[in-house]
């Protein structure tokens, strides 16, 4: 296998993307940054017949899919492999325990935005998880070293376009997209070398990199054997996803309204583009593609909370 098509990379996305809409509702899409090659993708928590907030739901969502986030593919396919063949479902139940296992219960966790990230990007903007990393992990009590992830796409002739992601989760907006883009910088800057702050990752992709298919992997990792040709053929993005509090939403004992939901959420919209123009001049960044997914909240904390209780960690 030479190149790699669009289509087998397609192929390899989990889930079921309507899933999503029932936790996360889209406000507004493709929404250009000037003078950047950033594009804003905005998206508010879902609001029911009852006017409720579903951030619970959107947690237990995030739990449930963990499995496919923190296992890697080809370990996930063979449980599911092995419980077909004898008739059960404890290989796959496994893993989903070891999947939580992997998570910190640290009040200040930022794994549930990396979580939200990967959903994000996989069943929204279809590019596909192709490092797992939080297998790699040594000690729960602490996040891995490196980006919140790993993504991927390839364009028509062959290139490949390898997406590094950030995630925050902060009260205010600006403090999300500052620090967001400030950590994103280094891995779409930095020249190649063994110094730069994506080299531990590029060696974990050309070693660890899991597609579900061993010759779709091989071919793949060939982009990151710095003694191949195929690794002058790959283009550096970014994701970069940020949640904060906003007033979008009412008082908790209000009855929420979803129309009004996304009619604030929209309304600050030009602010959170002026933010991210400003912050990718700042980090010069605006050169660069980057997916940039927005999702305001009620809290911040409260959002860590659910997501902590959900695993049973809080």
């Amino acid at each position: 296998m030479s190149d790699i098509t669009v289509d087998q990379l397609i192929e390899i996305l989990s889930g079921d993307p309507e899933e999503l809409g029932t936790h996360l509702t889209l406000v507004k899409r493709d929404i250009a940054v000037a003078d950047c090659k950033t594009t804003l993708h905005v998206h508010s928590l879902t609001i029911d017949a009852m006017g409720r907030v579903k951030l619970a739901r959107l947690a237990e969502y995030m739990r449930d899919t963990l499995t496919d986030y923190a296992i890697p593919r080809q370990k996930l396919q063979s449980a599911k492999e092995r419980d077909t063949k004898f008739k059960q479902s404890s290989a796959v139940t496994k893993l989903h325990h070891e999947a939580i296992n992997l998570f910190t219960d640290l009040a200040k966790t930022g794994e549930g935005g990396e979580m939200l990230l990967y959903l994000l990007a996989e069943r929204f903007l279809k590019l596909p998880q192709v490092l797992c990393k939080m297998d790699l992990k040594t000690d729960t009590a602490m996040h891995y070293h490196g980006a919140d992830g790993v993504y991927a796409s390839v364009t028509d002739d062959g290139v490949l376009k390898l997406y590094w992601g950030e995630s925050k989760i902060f009260k205010d907006a600006s403090d999300a997209i500052r620090e967001c883009l400030a950590s994103l910088t280094p891995f779409l800057l930095e020249p190649d070398a063994e110094t730069a702050a994506r080299e531990r990752d590029l060696i974990l992709l050309s070693d660890k990199a899991d597609l579900n298919d061993p010759q779709l992997t091989q071919a793949f990792r060939k982009y990151f054997d710095t003694s191949s040709p195929k690794s002058n053929r790959v283009i550096y993005c970014g994701i970069a996803l940020v949640g904060f509090d906003c007033d979008c939403y009412p008082p908790k004992t209000a009855k929420a309204i979803a129309s009004e939901v996304v009619e604030k959420a929209e309304a600050a919209i030009d602010a959170l583009v002026k933010q991210i123009k400003n912050r990718a001049s700042t980090e010069k960044v605006h050169e660069i593609e980057i997916e940039f997914l927005c999702v305001p909240l009620p809290s911040a904390d409260e959002f860590r909370d659910a997501f902590l209780t959900a695993l049973g960690k809080k």
